[in-house]
């Protein structure tokens, strides 16, 4: 869905928008005390933002002259284009929007909305703070490049966090709980003067949530790492967040220290070995990747072949497909690993524990051979542990397992 990237209007919200939209905290156990009138209206001024009409009654810089474009290896649903004078366009392909960064000492310049003719494009000004992260795969980027302090509310709880930094800067109140995605809280986000929410594709299902952030004059950026179709092209999106901190070389070197990976588990040997990445519902299916998935694809580079190799639509975008577990048992029995995902139940512990959950399992060859591997907890936060997770299967593959970052066997 594509957000409407209108821009924030300092002073524009009263009282009646608050009440209009909820005041009260979605995610507080008690209701919070009613501010006064006055109070709202001090609360409503986001920095960092700009309108097109308050623009055009200042003083503007000279034109925009663009100069180059970030090359990217991977990814496919960002660009990062650079101008003259600092200034930077972020732009997600997959729905348009548009995100002009502004340096913190230079103005918008005069011709933007005309050079790009789009005057739902958003302008952010450094230094960019106060953000609203509910896209819990970006945390673990904006934590590597040193930009936790960009987030001051977050759409998890602290105990639902597996990244240390986050966790711990939420526990020290540097970061706020601000709900989840399909319920924020409005009025924590409105008074703290929020500049960015980031969603994540969730947000889809709750299109009321973004007219009400448009309302209050909130820009909301779509994350869409999670349709990049190769590994890296998700590890990529580090460059993203990197290009809008302005902190492009701390990403570049995270970038360039997760694809080294791929020149130590590219040896050379191949493999017919076969692999099945697969998690139990809590309806008794069985859910696994479309082969044109990222997983797989994980699966390939570290020399395994992923057991489904034409399931699903790739047209469709889904990442999984549920069956029956007949058809898993057809498809998988002869697997030569199996790896569980333990991202949505918190895994499993023993091979005794998975079969409780699947007990056709046991005719299955990797259980007969021992060849049982789960994720760890945390590997679904972890967006930079795609190259340490390939290395796992590979190691897996090679039989060589005493150092695993994300994989742990099965006994």
């Amino acid at each position: 869905m594509k957000q409407r990237g209108k821009f924030v209007i300092t002073g524009l919200l009263f009282t009646g928008l608050l009440w209009m939209y909820g005041c009260g905290s979605p995610a507080s156990e008690s209701e919070p005390e009613v501010e006064t009138q006055a109070e709202i209206e001090d609360s409503a001024v986001v920095a960092g933002t700009e309108t097109k009409t308050e623009f055009e009654e200042e003083d503007r810089t000279s034109a925009l002259v663009y100069d180059h474009s970030m090359e990217l290896e991977y990814a496919g649903n960002f660009t990062v284009d650079y101008y003259e004078g600092g200034y930077t366009l972020l732009t997600t392909t997959m729905d348009g929007a548009q995100f002009f960064i502004v340096p913190e000492d230079r103005g918008v310049p005069q011709n933007l909305w005309q050079e790009f003719q789009n005057e739902e494009i958003v302008v952010l000004k450094r230094p960019i703070k106060d953000i609203y992260l509910v896209a819990s795969s970006a945390m673990d980027m904006f934590s590597a490049i040193g930009g936790l302090d960009a987030i001051t509310f977050s759409g998890q709880k602290a105990d639902g966090w597996y990244i240390d930094a986050a966790r711990e800067a939420m526990e020290k109140g540097d970061i706020l709980y601000a709900g989840k995605y399909n319920k924020p809280d409005y009025e924590l986000i409105v008074s703290g003067e929020c500049s960015l929410a980031i969603e994540n594709m969730m947000i889809s299902h709750s299109p009321e949530v973004l007219e009400k952030l448009e309302d209050f004059g909130i820009p909301a950026m779509i994350e869409y790492s999670s349709y990049e179709s190769h590994p890296f092209g998700r590890v990529e999106w580090v460059k993203f967040y990197g290009a809008l901190l302005g902190r492009e070389e701390e990403a570049e070197r995270i970038f360039e220290e997760q694809t080294a990976i791929l020149e130590r588990v590219d040896d050379g040997v191949e493999t017919d070995k076969t692999v099945a990445f697969f998690y139990i519902t809590s309806n008794g299916l069985v859910q696994v990747r479309q082969s044109s998935d990222y997983v797989p694809k994980m699966i390939e580079i570290a020399g395994g072949n992923y057991i489904f190799d034409k399931l699903g639509d790739p047209e469709t975008k889904r990442s999984t497909v549920n069956m029956q577990v007949e058809e898993f048992y057809a498809g998988a029995k002869d697997a030569d690993f199996l790896i569980y995902n333990s991202s949505i139940d918190g895994g499993v512990s023993s091979v005794e524990e998975l079969l409780g959950k699947c007990e056709v399992l046991a005719d299955f060859k990797a259980v007969k051979e021992g060849n049982v591997w789960c994720t760890t907890n945390d590997m679904y936060q972890q967006s930079l542990s795609i190259g340490y997770l390939i290395e796992d299967i590979h190691e897996m593959i090679q039989g060589e397992t005493e150092d695993m970052h994300y994989l742990f066997h099965l006994e």
